[in-house]
């Protein structure tokens, strides 16, 4: 299980600014392609002020069709492997990273619950994937998390999680939180 994240306004405000703090002095912008967080992080990095400066896009994918037309998601993974997934979730970050131009993206899909979960993904499995370009390269990879909770406890440790991903990608590191 993963340890529980502060998921108070405040520690996500933090956390945001920190990031667009880091985005601005790398001059790099981010984007983010979201399913069970409904726009969680968006909304935590827009409430920052200046963020126009460093993040343009933000993507609430909730269906497997808004995956497909608008990320370009490829159908069969989504059937293979279901949304909520590995390849989907680096499939989502790297979709938005290229239709944004963005230097980093962030995808989640995931279940909140209170209903939805399988005994193969329960309720608060949430995947995180990441995409970010080193060069002419536009890499990506992702990190399963198991989250407890209500469906509310849920999207907020995902949102936390994800603004914590991505503060360590500013840091150059690749390291999973």
């Amino acid at each position: 299980m993963t340890e529980p994240l502060t998921t108070s306004a405040a520690e996500q405000q933090a956390l945001a600014t920190r990031l667009g703090q880091a985005l601005t002095a790398n001059q790099w912008t981010v984007a983010a392609a979201e399913s069970c967080t409904g726009g969680g992080i968006a909304a935590a990095i827009t409430d920052i002020p200046g963020s126009s400066g460093w993040f343009g896009y933000g993507l609430v994918t909730y269906s497997n069709d808004a995956k497909v037309r608008l990320l370009g998601v490829p159908e069969q993974m989504l059937i293979q492997n279901g949304a909520v997934s590995e390849s989907v979730v680096r499939a989502m970050a790297e979709g938005a990273a290229r239709i944004s131009g963005a230097d980093l993206a962030i995808a989640v899909s995931g279940v909140a619950g209170p209903e939805g979960g399988s005994e193969e993904k329960p309720v608060g499995t949430v995947w995180l994937g990441w995409a970010y370009r080193r060069g002419e390269a536009l890499l990506s990879d992702a990190h399963l998390h198991r989250f407890e909770g209500d469906r509310a406890a849920v999207r907020g440790q995902a949102v936390t999680a994800a603004l914590q991903q991505l503060l360590a990608l500013t840091a150059g590191g690749k390291t999973t939180v």
